[in-house]
């Protein structure tokens, strides 16, 4: 499935353009400034000149209103494109005593908690280093506080429920 971003130009108002790959000069489509931004899936990188030069914003499904939404500068965004994805993709349902024996990983870079709580062993038999995932991304082994995103021989990956405390 390929990814698209919806641009909305301020002038005229409700002037828009659909993309749906990369476009180095948004120029020829009167996109005088942008208005908002919905991005429908994947991640794009926008650019405030054409050709990538300028500003750079990083941008992830969602709608952003304003320039303001997506951090930038002002609102002149004039060159677009998808990032893509191209590392390999795995998804755990249930807890998992070896992820190197499951995926065959030496390497984890991100994780995307969907609910629940999880907890990340460094070593076999729920040993060594713990790191515990809220729901929610984490693109980068930094952002769960480890040292790197190398994964020793039994990375194990349990989960952990937690009751909500009672309400007085």
């Amino acid at each position: 499935l390929g990814s698209t971003i919806q641009l909305t130009s301020c002038f005229p108002p409700g002037h828009g353009y659909e993309c749906s790959r990369d476009c180095p000069n948004l120029q020829p489509y009167y996109l005088s400034c942008c208005n908002s931004i919905h991005v429908d899936s994947s991640c794009w990188m926008l650019h405030e000149h054409p050709n990538y030069q300028g500003h750079q914003y990083f941008l992830r499904r969602g709608d952003y209103p304003d320039y303001q939404q997506w951090m930038g500068v002002n609102d002149s965004i004039r060159c677009c494109c998808p990032i893509p994805y191209t590392s390999l993709v795995s998804e755990l349902t249930e807890d998992c005593s070896c992820v190197h024996n499951h995926f065959w990983l030496n390497e984890v870079h991100s994780f995307h908690v969907l609910k629940g709580w999880r907890v990340l062993y460094k070593m076999p038999n729920y040993l060594g280093r713990r790191y515990l995932l809220r729901p929610g991304g984490y693109r980068r082994y930094h952002d769960w506080r480890a040292l790197d995103a190398r994964v020793g021989p039994r990375f194990v990956l349990g989960c952990l429920y937690m009751k909500s405390p009672l309400r007085s």
